[in-house]
């Protein structure tokens, strides 16, 4: 009789899983995070910003997919995706925060 799958099996799998998940998933969110940040930040007209942040995503957006396979862990993989994604999702929203100050 042939023994059932190991731990260390299904902990391969599920290492991989959560390095597509955060290639897909995480990767589109650093990218729409990037291409807002340009288009918020970038000393152009609206809509030449708009295209560049756009361009600028999609590279991003390559790069960190291949940055997932490339790190050590599948944790380390989401830090690196999600720590600067919320760094400037944080930077896109502020000067709207800021707005709705009292004394603004």
């Amino acid at each position: 009789m042939k023994p059932g799958p190991t731990i260390p099996g299904w902990r391969y799998r599920a290492g991989v899983g959560s390095r597509v998940l955060a290639a897909l998933l995480g990767g589109y969110l650093l990218a729409s995070a990037v291409a807002a940040a340009c288009a918020v930040y970038l000393p152009l007209a609206r809509a030449e910003a708009t295209v560049s942040g756009a361009m600028l995503g999609l590279l991003v957006y390559a790069l960190a997919f291949m940055t997932v396979f490339a790190c050590r862990s599948a944790a380390r993989a989401w830090a690196w995706l999600l720590g600067p994604a919320c760094l400037l999702g944080a930077a896109v929203l502020l000067p709207r925060a800021a707005a709705f100050l009292p004394g603004a």
